[in-house]
């Protein structure tokens, strides 16, 4: 073994720069988890190279399977294959080498620091080494520089993964977000931290620098949403052991300025109703509905008809606070709607042209759109103020309701009924709102002011 050893290492001197190389390049590569683009009937797995010590190229090695394909959802399967996966890191850098016998690899791991046996957990689908030649092969001899750091799961490879764990348990329209959020994080790090390659050399210092420059283009309010969403997906990833720590998390939420939708007076909303009445009766009916059911305008656009049940004047839908929320229908709603019953159950409630047809656009593109009717036919005719929007037709008949209730009970009563009707989860919460739309007005004090 000592004079093969030796014969390979001296005599095969035209072999030096392939010895130098492999000397100088990472072992194997970064252990990856193939998903199938999340096909759950295809299977799943991690794979990884291996520089193999006669060609001195990475060669893909066998894929490691495991239980993971026993799992029936998306969630189960990236977390068993991200064990794998790390325990498939760990094996490779404390030596782990799947071209030459692992038995003295794995005796060495039988005993702890107590020579207490220890069981070492491979994973289920073992990696069978590759055919050996007739005389045993000594590796190479190890550089006096320390070996290349291999290298984590990759930027992009991190938040895709973040993703995909997240992307059963939040809303599309909250995906979507996340989704645009990572796209900018990624592209401002290639422009801006192109040296970073991995999710893992993300820091604080990182973190600070990317919101700090979209504080700088746009706003606080701006800059705290990317950090929570960004935030969001990082823990995602701390949580399965990918990363050591959240740096978003690390950072502080700047205080912002918040946006207030004022509120219209009587006359203003007599107005406002007129113009549509002959500009866009459909748009009417759209604020009329969510106002009057104190809904928010991507909660309507979300309703079909099969939504409704007509027999007891209710709808279900899905609301901010609940996944699935049921409200009672105030008649004024339904003398303004047409008979239901004869239309499609699949149908948008809402399009640009009539009630119950289908509408090829998602649900925020359908909120928008109704947005931008009445900025273009409302907001300019009027020339309205930035804090008029259409939303602010739910706090004008919040507001009405609320004074209207306060009248023939206590305020406590009054909240407690007004509760039902907006749908506000605790006292708290409709307590804020009330004063942040100023609905709560106290009664005349001049008399309090006079003197005596």
């Amino acid at each position: 073994m000592h004079t093969l050893n030796k014969f390979i290492t001296f005599e095969h001197t035209n072999e030096h720069d392939l010895e130098h190389d492999l000397a100088h390049k990472p072992k194997f590569s970064t252990p990856k988890i193939n998903t199938a683009n999340g096909n759950l009937s295809k299977r799943w797995y991690v794979h990884y190279s291996y520089r193999d010590p006669k060609t001195g190229k990475l060669k893909r090695m066998n894929n490691i399977y495991g239980s993971a394909n026993s799992y029936k959802n998306k969630e189960d399967r990236l977390a068993v294959l991200s064990i794998y996966r790390k325990r498939l890191i760990k094996l490779l850098k404390e030596g782990y080498d799947p071209f030459i016998d692992n038995t003295a690899f794995h005796n060495s791991k039988q005993n702890n620091e107590n020579n207490t046996p220890v069981k070492i957990e491979v994973p289920e689908h073992k990696i069978a080494p590759s055919p050996l030649p007739q005389e045993p092969v000594a590796t190479p001899k190890s550089p006096s520089k320390e070996p290349s750091k291999v290298e984590g799961m990759s930027l992009k490879e991190g938040i895709a993964y973040s993703l995909e764990l997240k992307k059963n348990q939040i809303s599309d329209r909250t995906y979507k977000d996340y989704q645009y959020s990572s796209n900018t994080f990624i592209a401002w790090m290639q422009s801006n931290k192109p040296e970073i390659k991995t999710i893992d050399q993300i820091n604080k210092k990182v973190a600070m620098d990317f919101l700090n420059a979209i504080l700088i283009r746009s706003s606080a309010r701006n800059r705290n949403n990317y950090r929570l969403n960004l935030s969001t997906l990082l823990q995602t990833l701390e949580d399965n052991e990918i990363i050591l720590s959240n740096p978003m998390k690390k950072t502080p939420v700047l205080k912002s300025k918040s946006k207030r939708n004022k509120t219209y007076n009587p006359a203003e909303k007599e107005k406002i109703f007129d113009h549509l009445e002959k500009e866009d009766p459909m748009l009417l009916l759209f604020i009329k509905f969510f106002s009057y059911n104190f809904l928010r305008p991507v909660e309507a656009c979300r309703l079909k008809i099969k939504d409704f049940d007509l027999v007891n004047k209710t709808i279900q839908f899905q609301a901010k606070n609940s996944p699935l929320k049921t409200k009672l229908i105030p008649q004024i709603v339904l003398d303004e709607l047409p008979d239901l019953s004869k239309l499609d159950p699949e149908a948008y409630l809402f399009t640009p042209h009539k009630i119950g047809g289908f509408w090829n656009a998602t649900e925020k593109n359908r909120s928008n759109y109704f947005s931008k009717q009445f900025n273009s036919i409302v907001k300019k005719h009027f020339k309205l103020d930035a804090n008029q929007t259409m939303y602010s037709f739910r706090h004008t008949f919040t507001t009405k309701l609320y004074r209207a209730l306060v009248k023939a009970s206590s305020p406590y009563n009054a909240k407690s009924q007004l509760m039902q009707i907006t749908g506000h989860s605790t006292m708290t919460a409709l307590e804020k709102y009330l004063r942040d739309i100023d609905a709560q007005l106290p009664e005349d004090y001049s008399n309090l002011l006079k003197d005596v």
